[in-house]
């Protein structure tokens, strides 16, 4: 969860569908994960161990947004209609407290339930599955904590009367370019053509899909290379780190490289927005020594 345009959604690119889908939806047409358990076993019980399950849990009266593989982010309900994120985050790879990203100090940022930007709503939808209630005196009710099976499946509630391949989406019907626009509806739309982006901000890599689509290989595979070539939707296994070959059978490296390195470690080099955080870039590429944000032009 972020405070500014480094968010996962940038402001206002949704508040108004979102609102109008999630009044279309019945609350009966999401069932949750555990509706899927008793035909899908295998992958309820990966999907229930990853970073995306728990990206959202509740500690009393505090929301906890982030799974803590990088980062968790406390947010607190103020009044009916003002939550607060606060102003420093736990991150895990260094072990410590700092400055929540997006903020300029310590004191936290309030946001209004019913702004026209619809930030927090974002926040706690992104962060859940299913369609978002507000009870009185309860404020935002999320009707599932974390990312689970209908964040990628649509609503279950046909499927799980009548199982059949028909009435569930399956993501992987999609080619490069619409699960890449599927997995950033939260972690980011790639910007459309003729829109400005500052590629020398270290925070684009912290939006997997923006930077991905700039690449040459998903560029010129027509579609064939998406999110999910390398990595797993249910978390079952960790990401390929072969996934290269599939297209490039000979690279040309001596040996000795190849030995030295994966695919992945030079051609996707981690990049550290802050002192806290560091991310695979998804801009494929081959990568001066020293700079790994922008990849080489010839």
């Amino acid at each position: 969860m972020s405070s500014d345009a480094r968010c996962s959604l940038r402001a206002g690119s949704i508040s108004k569908v979102f609102l109008i889908i999630q009044a279309a939806l019945r609350a009966t047409d999401f069932v949750g994960a555990e509706a899927c358990r008793t035909c899908h076993l295998a992958q309820y019980t990966a999907q229930s161990k990853t970073g995306h399950a728990t990206a959202l849990t509740r500690s009393g009266e505090t929301w906890n947004f982030g799974s803590g593989l990088q980062a968790i982010t406390p947010v607190s309900r103020v009044t009916d209609e003002l939550y607060k994120e606060h102003g420093l985050t736990k991150y895990t790879r260094t072990k410590r407290e700092g400055i929540t990203p997006g903020h300029q100090n310590s004191s936290g940022v309030s946001y209004r339930v019913y702004d026209p930007g619809a930030q927090i709503l974002k926040c706690f939808q992104c962060h859940s599955t299913g369609r978002l209630s507000m009870k009185e005196g309860q404020g935002i009710q999320p009707s599932e904590l974390g990312v689970r099976c209908e964040t990628c499946h649509g609503p279950g509630g046909d499927h799980a009367k009548a199982p059949a391949k028909a009435n569930i989406f399956q993501p992987r019907m999609l080619n490069g370019t619409g699960i890449n626009e599927q997995c950033g509806n939260c972690h980011r739309q790639p910007p459309k053509p003729g829109e400005d982006t500052n590629w020398s901000d270290p925070w684009n890599i912290r939006h997997q899909p923006v930077s991905f689509a700039q690449s040459a290989c998903f560029r010129k595979s027509e579609g064939r290379l998406t999110c999910l070539t390398c990595h797993d939707p249910h978390g079952r296994k960790p990401a390929r780190q072969d996934a290269c070959q599939d297209c490039h059978k000979a690279p040309r490296h001596s040996r000795a490289i190849a030995k030295a390195q994966t695919c992945v470690g030079c051609h996707m080099p981690l990049v550290k927005p802050s002192a806290d955080l560091e991310f695979a870039n998804h801009w494929i590429g081959i990568y001066a020594t020293g700079n790994n944000l922008l990849p080489k032009t010839k």
